[in-house]
């Protein structure tokens, strides 16, 4: 600290925040050329000192200022005003230069202030205000932790126009959605802090399971907290002027080619297919390089993103085409009674025996648990395992984790009693989330919500 705000700050202790901010702020304000007002203030001579020798004071500064250039122009009125206060000391940050600073009782030193403001005023030197400086960040920048469903960074895989950014739109209709280019760039978005959620895709009712994410669901550390399904609405789409006739290529992701096969034969097109990482960045390809014998499948947002025109619309061979995105947060939910539930779980085994599973969906059928999914994936680590078979030598059988879903919470007794069963003869278990189930009606004939428009810069 300067020893002329030493000084200000001495002989009024009483001054408030911003009087005291101000004070503190006045040597910076000046040029370095003001050196030796630093110490005559060190010599708290404010009472005695002559207002003759404070004006010839600042005129030697204005005029060394001046050849050097460092004291920018400005009004007076910066450094003064009519009730003589130095509210107009503090950067003006948003409403903070609104607020008019009390005027403390006027003692030698204050008056030796006013006189030597009043004095610059008058030799033609102003003090060079401070410009506007950043806000410094907070916590609340870096993790900011909204409600639920206000205004949250939901990572999706895929580019602008995907069923799965339309699905985070759904799960979170106030959401920031932030692409990815991969399922597991997003799963690595949430544990490190980029996006608060992550909405990606489990199963479809035409396609089956998305074993990738099942997968990854294993290798990360993240929870399932809800769930979402989504009706697909598939379009085919070109650019503005192409017709059907002058197709010979359609490029979408393979499911999607899969689940329009028999439609695009209806429509008499001879077209070669070509698979691609998702159906809007298949658009967006086409869009990009201009290519006019080339079609999309996808969605209808996704022509409107990228110039495209609509040739025809709901070619999905199948109405009832929907798929189910599972919504993943670094922290698991409280499970509720209040309201229908469903709970994921993972386990393995790697003991001898027979029966196991018929063990373990025997503990969900004794409390009348229903099951709504059960899946089988062959176990990363230990793929396969070698067994003796009577003495003719040895098998190799898979070794596999079973995925399951059950229609009750963890919170409720009978679900806690299933688990505890299952434990005492599997030799892994992991509850991947217990979650609301999505009882929201959708239609197949009308195409999916559009998402949430991105936030304004």
């Amino acid at each position: 600290m300067s020893t002329m705000a030493v000084a200000l700050l001495s002989t009024n202790p009483s001054a408030t925040p911003n009087r005291r901010s101000a004070l503190l702020l006045l040597p910076r304000r000046l040029t370095p050329a003001a050196g030796f007002i630093h110490r005559a203030a060190a010599s708290a001579s404010f009472p005695g000192a002559r207002r003759a020798d404070w004006q010839a004071s600042f005129s030697i500064l204005s005029s060394q200022a001046a050849a050097a250039g460092a004291l920018p122009g400005s009004s007076s009125e910066k450094s003064t005003n009519d009730s003589g206060d130095l509210s107009a000391a503090e950067p003006e940050h948003g409403d903070s230069a609104k607020r008019s600073v009390p005027e403390p009782p006027v003692n030698g030193t204050m008056a030796g202030v006013k006189s030597l403001v009043s004095s610059a005023a008058a030799g033609g030197a102003d003090l060079a205000p401070i410009p506007n400086l950043p806000r410094p960040l907070s916590i609340g920048d870096l993790s900011p932790a909204p409600m639920h469903g206000s205004r949250l960074r939901v990572a999706y895989q895929g580019v602008p126009g995907a069923y799965s950014e339309a699905a985070a739109g759904k799960a979170y209709p106030n959401c920031e959605p932030i692409p990815c280019d991969q399922f597991e760039v997003a799963f690595q978005a949430v544990e490190l802090w980029i996006a608060d959620r992550a909405v990606l895709p489990v199963e479809n009712s035409l396609g089956g399971s998305i074993h990738r994410n099942y997968d990854l669901l294993l290798r990360h550390r993240l929870h399932i907290v809800g769930e979402v399904q989504l009706p697909v609405h598939h379009c085919l789409l070109a650019l503005p002027g192409v017709r059907k006739e002058y197709l010979t290529r359609v490029m979408s992701h393979p499911q999607a080619l899969a689940q329009c096969e028999l439609t695009l034969t209806r429509l008499g097109l001879n077209v070669t297919r070509e698979s691609f990482d998702d159906t809007a960045g298949a658009a967006e390809y086409i869009a990009n390089n201009g290519l006019r014998d080339t079609a999309a499948i996808a969605s209808a947002r996704a022509a409107e993103l990228y110039g495209l025109q609509v040739l025809a619309d709901g070619i999905q061979d199948d109405s009832g085409n929907v798929t189910r995105f599972v919504m993943l947060a670094r922290e698991p939910i409280i499970p509720r009674t209040d309201r229908p539930f469903k709970t994921s779980i993972v386990f393995a085994h790697d003991r001898e025996g027979t029966s196991v599973l018929f063990k373990v969906l025997s503990a969900f059928a004794f409390r009348d648990i229903s099951l709504t999914k059960i899946e089988s994936r062959p176990h990363r680590h230990r793929p396969i395992r070698l067994v003796d078979d009577a003495n003719v030598g040895t098998a190799k059988h898979f070794e596999y984790m079973f995925h399951v879903d059950f229609q009750a919470s963890m919170a409720e007794t009978r679900a806690q009693n299933a688990l505890a069963e299952i434990q005492e003869f599997t030799s892994f278990l992991r509850v991947l989330g217990s979650y609301p189930m999505d009882m929201t009606p959708w239609s197949t004939s009308t195409p999916p919500p559009p998402p949430p428009s991105a936030p304004s810069s």
